[in-house]
């Protein structure tokens, strides 16, 4: 028999991140915030399955927060802990495996960003509201959880905070309604969704509806980017429709949202059915097209089809950096033949020593896993043809849907598609150090 950690695959990436014992299914999160202060404080309940038999079991949460009750199944837990970014849960009797565990958790503090070996991660105060960035170990800085990409579980978000500010969350809002000088925002988000995925934006925004869209997209942006917006974010209906047209359906029910924060980000970022930028992203000159392509394509690609482990992160960012190379062919930019053209020479200038199928946690996000990955997918095409290629994108996206999977799956998957061995394509870009 596998042991626990086995069966859930912890990740040697992330080796503090992540629990075994049991399999999340859903977590309502009760929320308030309050902006001046930072302060968040409320409740979230979380439902499982315990996976062997339980007496004790951990959440990750960070050290900024603490928590005053717990309780699973109704009952006070014996003991409780918080430290070294885990919330450890001690049982007064044992679950035996495959009990139903309702864990209900009330905490509070003042939320920071983690400090991470990529920087600062999760919950960051804006100028005058707040946001999470959560990628890849950043949603333990806001709430407790199995924070692993491979443990998808659908979200409940209720988040109470000052009239002046509008609160975003993950799926559909279903909710919103004023009570004295606060807002009580709920979202649902039905869909499973890795947890680095789900996010809280609230800043001082207007939302915007755009026109002409064959799925509903949105902005929430402040006011006075407004015009900047409607150049700069004008071509994301086509974008919506040719990646459709390419990879499938878009994958979830509720749309697609755009948030424009009035601080500059260091870069973008994805959410399951939200795309984060900053202000200098929205410019009125078109200058960020190709970072709003890549994040959209990202809600097939890393948000719907989640890397199961964090070394296969090229199915994330190496899909995404070629949807941009289809949108600026499509859209009478460069072509992707002249766009492989130059990020492999500029590759072949770089050093020699990135294996794509398993980077390291420190290059995980090295620009060469977005390029190597954009070419060794231009190689595949090249190889299967448009047709071939296309039809393996969309069975990719079907197959895989609101699923985790593996370098070994799109490989395997792409084998019946071709009428002789992709072995040598594979060891050349995936499993080489240098670029061919």
């Amino acid at each position: 028999m596998k042991s626990p950690a086995k069966q859930l695959g912890v990740d040697p990436y992330l080796p503090q991140n992540g629990s075994f014992g049991y399999t999340v299914s859903r977590y309502e999160l009760d929320l308030e915030y309050k902006v001046a202060i930072n302060r968040l404080s409320g409740t979230a309940t979380i439902t499982a399955v315990t996976s062997v038999e339980l007496g004790e079991f951990t959440l990750d949460l960070s050290n900024a927060l603490s928590v005053s009750r717990v309780s699973v199944n109704g009952k006070r837990a014996a003991r409780f802990s918080c430290r070294g970014g885990k919330l450890r849960i001690v049982l007064g009797s044992k679950l035996p495996t495959g009990a139903a565990m309702s864990v209900v958790i009330r905490y509070g503090g003042n939320p920071r960003p983690l400090r991470t070996l990529w920087g600062e991660v999760g919950f960051e105060e804006l100028t005058d509201g707040a946001l999470v960035a959560g990628q890849p170990n950043g949603a333990a800085s806001w709430f407790p959880c199995n924070d692993h990409p491979s443990a998808k579980a659908a979200f409940r978000i209720q988040i109470s905070t000052e009239s002046a500010y509008r609160a975003i969350a993950n799926g559909k809002l279903v909710s919103s309604r004023a009570r004295a000088s606060q807002t009580v925002w709920t979202y649902e988000q039905p869909e499973p969704t890795s947890t680095y995925l789900v996010t809280l934006q609230i800043g001082v925004y207007e939302q915007v509806r755009l026109a002409r869209t064959p799925v509903p997209i949105r902005a929430a942006l402040p006011a006075r980017l407004k015009d900047n917006f409607d150049h700069d974010f004008a071509r994301q209906p086509d974008m919506m429709e040719l990646f459709i047209e390419l990879f499938g359906p878009y994958p979830l029910a509720d749309g697609y949202t755009v948030v424009v924060t009035d601080d500059a980000l260091e870069i973008p970022l994805e959410a399951q059915g939200i795309s984060i930028f900053g202000a200098n992203h929205c410019t009125g000159t078109r200058a960020s097209e190709r970072l709003i392509a890549h994040e959209l394509a990202h809600q097939w690609f890393g948000n719907s089809v989640t890397a199961r482990r964090w070394r296969d992160i090229w199915l994330h960012e190496g899909f995404a950096s070629y949807a941009e190379w289809l949108w600026s062919e499509r859209s009478g930019g460069r072509s992707c033949d002249a766009l492989a053209r130059y990020h492999h020479d500029q590759l072949r200038q770089k050093p020699q020593d990135l294996l794509l199928a398993d980077p390291g946690p420190q290059a995980m996000f090295d620009d060469r896993v977005y390029k190597r990955g954009a070419l060794t997918l231009h190689a595949l095409r090249g190889q299967l043809g448009d047709d071939k290629f296309f039809a393996l994108l969309k069975d990719w996206t079907t197959r895989y849907r609101h699923g985790t999977a593996i370098t070994e799956d799109f490989t395997g998957l792409a084998a019946n598609y071709s009428d002789e061995s992709l072995r040598p394509l594979w060891d050349a870009w995936l499993y080489s150090t240098e670029v061919p």
